[in-house]
Parts: C-alpha cells; structure tokens; sequence
C-alpha cells in the first residue's frame, strides 16, 4: 500500500533516535503520526542516549563494511540539514578527526593509514587521511602536541551532540503536536488492526524488537545486544577541537569533544546484553588512556560512567524489513545500526521515507541497505 504522506496515517513504536527522525520527518510532509514508547519523553533507555555521536564514515570504514561507510557519506551533508530545520539548536562540527598513538604503537598505525588509503582509493566521495608531523600537528590541534609528534587527520568528519539532538526532536514534535504516547508498552502487531485506523506501523524499538524479529525464523535475522560503555567528563583545562581516536592495542579510545568544556570518551565493545554499571577494568583503562592524550584529564570530574545495548543483527549490517498483508496495515521494521547508530541514520531515514511514499527505494539499493521481507522483490522491481 502506498498513499501520499498527507493522506497517510502513520504509526511509529519507539521513540530512539530512529522513531523520532521518522516521526518529525513524517509530520514535517503533512502525515499523521502517532508515536508510542514504553518509557518516558527522556529517552533514558535509548541506545542513543549512550553514544559519542561521531560521524566518521573514513574512521569506521577500518571495521565495517563499504555499505556502512556509504551510508555515511550519504548521511553526513543530510545531519547538516536536519538540524538545521529544528526549533532548537543542536550542537554540530564538521572539523574532521585526528588520529593518535604512541611511539610503541607506530607499527599499528601505520596498517591503520594504509587500510584508510586502500579504502579511498575504493571509494572516491572520502577524503585521504592527511599525514601530520609535528609542526603540523600544534597546528590542528595545540593541545596534544606536547605529547605526540605525528598522527593523521581526517577531513570531513564530524559529530553533534546525542542529548541536544534527542532533546531538539521531542520539542519538534510538541511543536506539531504529534500524539506521543509515553510510558505505553505497544505491540506493533495490534496497532496493525483495521480497526486503529493506520496505514503503516513502523517498528523502531531496537532491542524491544527482539522477540518480533525472532519470529521471522531466520536465524540471520535474530538481534542481540552488544554492550558499550562510556565515560562523560567535565574537563575545563582540556582544549581539544574535534574527535580524537587513540590507537592502542588493547584498548584504543575515542574522546569526543561537546559544548562548555565536556567530553565523551567510550572504546569499550562487548558481546554480551549485561546491561550493569561499568566495571572498574573498564573504567581504568579508560580513563589511564585518556590522561595519556592530555594531561589535563588528570583534574577532570567524572560526570557520568554509564553503560547500553546497541541493537545489532549477526551480520552486523542495518536491515528495513517489510510485511504488507491486504487485511492489516503495513508493517516496517527498522534495526541493527548497532555502533554506526547516528553516522548512518539520515540514510535509514532517506530509505524509509522513499519506501513509505512510492512503495521502492532506489537510495537503498545504491547504498547497498537491505531491504527485505514479502516485499523485498517487488521493491527491487520497482528500483
């Protein structure tokens, strides 16, 4: 089924950041939304509310897969623009990110650039990782040249801020009064009911999903939680400019600067769903690396040490999954982001909507998003 935004009636459950993109997205085109969410407006339990935000396609591109960085290359121009149409203002820099690593570990940044190089050369829309000698270096980024003589910088690249972000689309949607059922535990199949009256229901609840994806009886499908943790610091004598990585063997490190002198500082991955206070491990080699960068970490306050799931299908990759039967309304399934949750949303977002108003994506099949499920075929066709 495929009407015009202004005629549809939309159903969104979750409230992360992919339910609230969609949400305000949809209203934005003249739909009619209803948004449901078992916890409250403040997103406490969202994996987005636990996350540095960066948005590094060239960075994330030595982990992941070219469909993700893809993804991010897409995505990062689109932050620019969705930020700008909100009410409230939502911190967002694009100074690029600054590679680093002691002298010991020369050898391991050296495999790093040249994986970088080899994955520009693939993909021309990425800008090559610049080498940086020291001179170079006080010149970027003054505040760590005492420390390191070399590193890289990635042009580009950028971040905002999760929690403004998260914040600036809920006023969004007060401000178009979309419903926002809180504290409201839904099953997106009976929201499916004729009788609620909605044409699609789009199921964004991450890790709430898990049983519905489970269902599918496709082993590929099933989710799971891969924990990661994060440390937010409130460091005034600390004066670094963009997101800065740490390449170390064992626990490698990224501190994201945000606005009035904080830093977000994370590198801890871990395949379990334990969802308890970090561990002190954790928080050491966190925080021995970071004092490593800069010695001005040595007087910072320890605002918050907290841990989250991210949602992640087993082959990592992010999945739309579509069910539409004559009898019920439409369902969209959204998942998997797993670590890439803010760099790849604008394109999940993109997809989305090109689906819900003309029924294929050709965006999805450039950037190589699966889409899958009863409609998989038909949408390929139409592409």
């Amino acid at each position: 089924m495929t009407k015009a935004f202004s005629s549809g009636k939309y159903a969104i459950v979750g409230a992360g950041l992919m339910g609230r993109l969609l949400a305000v997205a949809l209203a934005k085109r003249g739909a009619q939304v209803e948004l449901f969410e078992k916890g409250g407006s403040d997103a406490a339990n969202a994996a987005a509310r636990i996350a540095a935000a960066m948005l590094a396609p060239l960075a994330e591109s030595a982990i992941t897969e070219d469909n993700v960085v893809r993804m991010g290359v897409h995505s990062l121009p689109r932050w620019k623009q969705l930020i700008d149409e909100l009410a409230k203002p939502v911190y967002f820099q694009q100074d690029g990110t600054l590679i680093l690593w002691h002298r010991q570990d020369a050898s391991d940044a050296e495999r790093f650039a040249s994986h970088l190089e080899r994955n520009c050369d693939r993909n021309q829309a990425l800008s090559k990782p610049i080498h940086l000698d020291s001179q170079s270096l006080a010149d970027i980024e003054p505040g760590v040249a005492d420390r390191f003589t070399q590193g890289l910088y990635l042009p580009n690249e950028g971040q905002l801020d999760n929690r403004q972000l998260l914040e600036a689309l809920l006023v969004e949607l007060t401000l178009m009064k979309v419903p926002c059922h809180w504290n409201q535990s839904v099953d997106p199949e009976q929201l499916r009911n004729k009788e609620h009256g909605f044409d699609w229901v789009i199921d964004c609840r991450g890790l709430g999903a898990k049983d519905s994806w489970k269902q599918i009886g496709d082993d590929s499908k099933d989710l799971r939680g891969v924990r990661g943790e994060v440390i937010r610091l409130h460091a005034p004598e600390v004066k670094l400019r963009r997101p800065t990585r740490l390449i170390h063997p064992r626990y490698p490190i990224y501190i994201a600067p945000k606005e009035d002198d904080v830093y977000v500082v994370g590198a801890t991955e871990i395949e379990s769903e334990d969802l308890s206070p970090m561990s002190v491990r954790s928080a050491m080699e966190l925080l021995s690396a970071v004092y490593t960068v800069h010695s001005g970490f040595a007087e910072a306050r320890i605002l918050e040490m907290a841990t989250q799931c991210r949602p992640t299908l087993k082959d990592n990759l992010p999945e739309i999954l579509l069910d539409q039967k004559s009898n019920q309304a439409d369902l969209m399934m959204i998942n998997g982001l797993y670590r890439h949750g803010f760099m790849i949303s604008p394109a999940i977002l993109d997809c989305a909507l090109e689906v819900l108003s003309t029924g294929s994506s050709s965006t999805a099949i450039e950037l190589g998003l699966e889409l899958s499920g009863l409609a998989h075929q038909e949408l390929s066709a139409c592409a």
